[in-house]
């Protein structure tokens, strides 16, 4: 499920300093799989070189000279043609003005003319620049057209002022290219629900009940939900870096997730319950800080809300809900608690994981886990990374939609 896997990227590098960060994304789109052609314009020569591309990506950068070239009649037909998703980063004013108004004076602009493919643009330019009447018509002409925008954001530029026109960074290009990637996607036009991370339960106004969960396995679950083009919603209590793409409701309590859980499901085809959601909570939250001092006896405690046993309750009224996934994190007899969570619970797979594994569980990269489906049937992976996990879960909930 690799989503970047032998796609064909073109990267136009433009005019900018930002061009040493066009060859930090053209390196990371080449590792992750894809296959990078870059086109510098004439001014994107003047701060990097073609050879510099070519290292990173292991195939030829392109410059008017290949325009002007035995075969510039074609070169832009074939590039443009070829490539399945057109980047733009960085995208200095000028090129921007030059896409909006059809000016095709280089390789790179007459490229994106001939194009078929998805534009992602990320600009980088000085202060006041991005923000001058002209260069926000042109955006919002791009915009209308389909292009997405990336950026920029406020920061120190080259100028040494301080302003909205630096380049975004890498990392958050690169999930807007997996989002556009995966628009049509075996979940393109499908609302998921994903939950991560563990919930907190307050004891005082300083203190709570939680548990180890980091939370990476939901985010990836959200991630590989997002490649196969699903609008999704992660409703989480961790602090991660948050995937390109999904709109994200952050919580604390199980009383809050359930809360948003409830109101995000009513038009939802599917939910993933991979939040560790507390068991117990206090009685009574004081409301003013516990002083050490002071002490106490006991804390006394009562059940929390289980959300996937609400949302069975009310799941005959949900008639646009074609799977609801659990999770069940153990440290005992793992395929019998999974197998009873998931007939209560009526599940239609729950992705059980014994917790006591020193290789797998909360904290871990890693992941051992045994799906069980709603017949009974059950699959037992071996070790992978959670990533891994996360794209075979969300491909049996591409299957249960089917």
């Amino acid at each position: 499920m690799n989503i970047f896997n032998a796609k064909t990227i073109l990267l136009g590098i433009t005019g900018s300093i930002a061009a040493y960060k066009g060859v930090e994304l053209a390196s990371r789109l080449a590792q992750a799989g894809a296959l990078v052609d870059v086109i510098l314009t004439p001014a994107a020569e003047k701060f990097v070189t073609p050879l510099t591309f070519q290292s990173v990506t292991g195939r030829k950068a392109y410059t008017d000279a290949d325009l002007w070239g035995g075969e510039g009649h074609v070169a832009h037909i074939g590039l443009g043609r070829g490539g399945e998703l057109l980047i733009i980063a960085p995208a200095s004013a000028n090129t921007i003005a030059r896409l909006a108004n059809g000016i095709a004076e280089n390789l790179l602009c007459v490229t994106a003319l001939a194009a078929h493919c998805p534009l992602i643009i990320a600009p980088a330019m000085d202060a006041g620049m991005f923000s001058h009447p002209a260069t926000r018509k042109n955006v919002e002409t791009l915009i209308e057209r389909g292009a997405l925008l990336i950026g920029p954001v406020e920061g120190h530029l080259a100028s040494g002022l301080v302003g909205v026109g630096r380049m975004e960074d890498t990392p958050i290009i690169m999930g807007a290219v997996r989002w556009m990637l995966g628009r049509e996607g075996k979940l393109a036009g499908r609302k998921v629900i994903v939950t991560a991370g563990g919930t907190q339960e307050a004891i005082d106004p300083v203190r709570t009940i939680t548990n180890y969960s980091s939370g990476k396995q939901g985010f990836a679950v959200a991630q590989a939900a997002i490649d196969q083009g699903a609008d999704v919603v992660l409703i989480t209590t961790a602090s991660l870096p948050e995937p390109f793409g999904c709109r994200v409701v952050r919580v604390a309590s199980a009383s809050d997730m359930l809360q948003a859980v409830q109101a995000e499901v009513k038009d939802a085809d599917g939910l993933i319950m991979a939040a560790a959601v507390a068991d117990f909570k206090p009685v009574q939250a004081a409301s003013g800080k516990i002083k050490k001092d002071a002490g106490f006896a006991s804390i006394t405690l009562e059940p929390t809300v289980d959300i996937l046993k609400e949302v069975s309750h009310q799941r005959d009224g949900l008639k646009r809900l074609k799977f609801v996934i659990g999770f069940a994190a153990e440290s005992e007899d793992l395929l019998e608690n999974a197998r009873i969570k998931l007939n209560q619970k009526k599940l239609d797979m729950i992705v059980a994981n014994d917790i006591s594994a020193a290789d797998a569980g909360f904290e871990a990269d890693t992941n051992r886990v045994i799906l069980i489906h709603k017949d009974g049937s059950a699959e037992s992976m071996p070790l992978m990374t959670k990533v891994e996990v996360a794209e075979i879960i969300i491909t049996r909930a591409a299957n249960l939609i089917e």
